[in-house]
Order: structure tokens, then C-alpha cells, then sequence
């Protein structure tokens, strides 16, 4: 699905006093929940970081602005913001779909450390670039010109743009959603089809396996696969879908090739479109972007199988002050997550946040009292993320 929205905002500092607890971290480290701003022309686009305490608290503490242009809108599959954190160096990258550049910005002194752009046709101003990177390459979606383009990593957060390849869905759908997992890229095309890709050679080859997803095929079209997820061992790819209701789909991927998925469907909510594992790969949490609450499911990372789960209550300021929920990110980095921060996308874009509880079987999310926080640096907020990333 396509959001899109234009407003200049004026930036100001957010501060949110949550109870969500942080584990887990070095001492002495420094956890940041990062949002892509894109932020349209003329106004400067960049990345605002908010730093995380120990007990939850959430301020944001600097805005490095990129130099590009946002484009306020997009693809709630194609991410735009991607993080590095090698042991060498701890980075991370945004994309400007307004310029269609890429810029890298060092997480110790937050400050841009390189800028790069793909080939003269390479674009995304419709609907935005994607990003998705290993600790080799970073790998970029372009809506407009529907590539990939592959840029090497270089020392300082820099990159180098090595080339692209042009892609499609099988009914000649745009790409979404991309997802790294050791040598395989898997993409997501807004037609309801799915592939993925050899990078072991860097740039990406296809693998053959171009299909459309088992939703799409049974919904007729009413249900794509969006934003994608894959488990630490690389056995399974979970997709979630676009859809009128909870679509999630699992593929078996333990033979370096797709597999047909399975469908797990719930009417707990509207669509699916944004997921994310837990750091135990326990549960998976899912934003109910086109509705106004976070669910989430048990998921076994033996058998791939979903059961079972939890939905919040309605978030605050659907339709007042958001129109969609978008990105997520955790907010711990081990165990079951303890949460999530969301993306809430709209006139008055903010983060929220929502905290997890589990009993055996049983389970429970709940936005906390001081959500959300709003985000004025942005117009539009579809993507979020952390550093330290989860490990896998």
C-alpha cells in the first residue's frame, strides 16, 4: 500500500518517559531508537535519534540531517532506515528517496560519514527506497526504476555503489519489502509475488523461484505479502501481508530456494503489513498498519508454525493525529522483546510504544501511559529502528 502525505513541520525536542525495560546492553552503551524522517523539500530531511535509558526513557538527543530530501510518504514494506553494528563500526544508513541518495551516518559521534547514489536511473520518489544490508553490502530498492541497486560497505559508514539489476513481479509488480539473511535476499512486489536471491557474489541473482504467495493466490489479489522477516538459523521466511484482516505467511526456506507459504490468518485486526521476530524468535510481533493496534503471535522456530497470541487495545489518536501505524522496532534486544516501539504515520507522526507480557501460553500487549511521543521532525513516519540491531 502507498501512503503519502506533505507538511512542514518544525522540528523540536520529544521526550517520553515509558516503563518498558532495556536489557541486555553493555555498560556504558548507548541504545538509540532511530526514525527515518523523510522529510520533503524544502525543508531538510535527516535521522532523528532518540536515546534510550536503562528504564525505558526515550529523548531524543540529536538530528543528523542528511543533506537529501524526503519524500513524506511510500511502500510500508520498503525500509528506509538499515543499521550496522560489525564490532569494526556501528552505523546507520537512511535513504532519501527525494535525491535518491543513501547516506551513512557514524553512531559514535553521529555525524554523516558518506553519501552515495545508485545508477542515473535509479529512483524511488513514488514510493520510496528500501534498504536491507549484511556486513558486506547494502543492498537498496528503487520504486520507480524497480531495481536493486548493491553498494559495498565501506570504512567510515561510507558506501560504494557496485551496479544493479533490474527485477519484477510475476504479474510485473513493484518491489516492496527486502530482507538479508546470510547469502540470500528474499523481495516482496506489490502483485502478491515473491523471490528470492543468490548475493553471494554481491549483486543479486535470482534463484528461480519467483511465485506468488499461497493469500494472494486464495484471496484472488485482496492480500499481498509485504515486509519480510527471517529466523536466525535462515530455516524460515515470515511475510506480513496487506490485507483486510491478520495475513501472516511462513516459507520454508532450509533448501536455499522459497517454498510455497502457509497462511496463518486472524480477524483480531486490519492487515499486517509491518513484522518483526522477538530476539528468542519465541513471538512475532505484527502492526496492524491499515488498523489501530499491535498483535502478537507465539511462533516455534523448530516447526515454523504461529499459534496462539495476543492483540492490544486500540492505540491513541487514530484518524486525530495518525492515519497508519508503519515501522517497529524493539524494545529490548534480548529475550522476547519486552515490546515494541511503533512508527504512527500522519499529520502529527509519533512513536509509540507498546509492552509485552507472557504467562506460558498466555499473553498481553498494552500501550504504556506516557505513549506515544511525538515525532515533529518528521511528516510522515514509516520507519524505525535500533542500535544495536537485533543480532540477527
Amino acid at each position: 500500500m502507498k501512503t503519502s502525505m506533505e507538511s512542514g513541520l518544525l522540528r523540536a525536542t520529544a521526550v517520553l518517559v515509558g516503563i518498558l525495560a532495556v536489557c541486555g546492553l553493555a555498560a556504558g552503551a548507548t541504545q538509540y531508537v532511530v526514525a527515518s524522517d523523510d522529510m520533503v523539500a524544502p525543508f531538510p530531511t535527516g535521522v532523528s535519534f532518540y536515546a534510550v535509558a536503562p528504564n525505558g526513557l526515550l529523548t531524543l538527543q540529536q538530528q543528523v540531517v542528511t543533506g537529501g530530501s524526503g519524500i513524506g510518504g511510500g511502500f510500508f514494506g520498503a525500509n528506509r532506515i538499515s543499521v550496522l553494528d560489525s564490532g569494526n563500526q556501528g552505523c546507520v544508513y537512511a535513504s532519501d528517496a527525494g535525491n535518491g541518495g543513501i547516506v551513512g551516518i557514524v553512531v559514535s559521534t553521529l555525524t554523516v560519514g558518506g553519501r552515495a547514489t545508485g545508477s542515473v536511473t535509479d529512483a524511488g520518489t513514488s514510493n520510496g527506497i528500501g534498504l536491507a544490508m549484511n556486513e558486506r553490502y547494502l543492498y537498496a530498492s528503487f520504486t520507480d526504476s524497480n531495481t536493486i541497486g548493491t553498494f559495498q560497505v565501506q570504512p567510515g559508514c561510507s558506501l560504494a555503489f557496485v551496479g544493479d539489476v533490474s527485477v519484477a513481479g510475476l504479474q510485473d509488480g513493484i518491489i516492496n519489502g527486502m530482507k538479508v539473511h546470510g547469502n540470500m535476499l528474499i523481495a516482496t512486489y506489490t502483485d502478491g509475488s515473491i523471490e528470492s536471491f543468490d548475493i553471494s557474489g554481491g549483486t543479486p541473482v535470482s534463484n528461480g523461484d519467483k511465485q506468488n504467495s499461497t493469500a494472494t493466490l486464495t484471496s484472488q489479489g485482496a492480500t499481498y505479502p509485504n515486509s519480510i522477516d527471517i529466523t536466525r538459523d535462515g530455516h524460515y521466511a515470515i511475510f506480513g501481508d496487506t490485507s483486510t484482516s491478520v495475513v501472516v505467511e511462513v516459507s520454508d526456506i532450509s533448501s536455499g530456494k522459497l517454498t510455497a507459504t502457509v497462511v496463518y490468518k486472524s480477524t483480531a485486526s486490519i492487515s499486517s503489513s509491518n513484522i518483526m521476530l522477538s530476539p528468542d524468535e519465541n513471538v512475532l510481533y505484527v502492526v496492524n498498519t491499515q488498523g489501530d493496534r499491535v498483535s502478537a503471535a507465539f511462533f516455534n522456530k523448530t516447526t515454523g508454525k504461529l499459534s496462539g497470541g495476543c492483540t492490544s487495545g486500540r492505540l491513541r489518536g487514530l484518524s486525530e493525529n495518525f492515519s497508519y501505524l508503519a515501522g517497529l522496532a524493539l524494545a529490548s534486544p534480548t529475550g522476547n522483546g519486552g515490546g515494541v516501539y511503533v512508527a504512527e504515520f500522519g499529520s502529527s507522526s509519533a512513536i509509540a510504544m507498546v509492552k509485552f507480557s507472557a504467562s506460558g501460553r498466555n499473553c498481553s500487549l498494552r500501550e504504556v501511559p506516557q505513549s506515544p511521543v511525538a515525532d515533529l521532525n518528521s511528516p510522515g513516519l514509516l520507519s524505525i529502528g535500533t542500535f544495536p540491531p537485533r543480532s540477527f
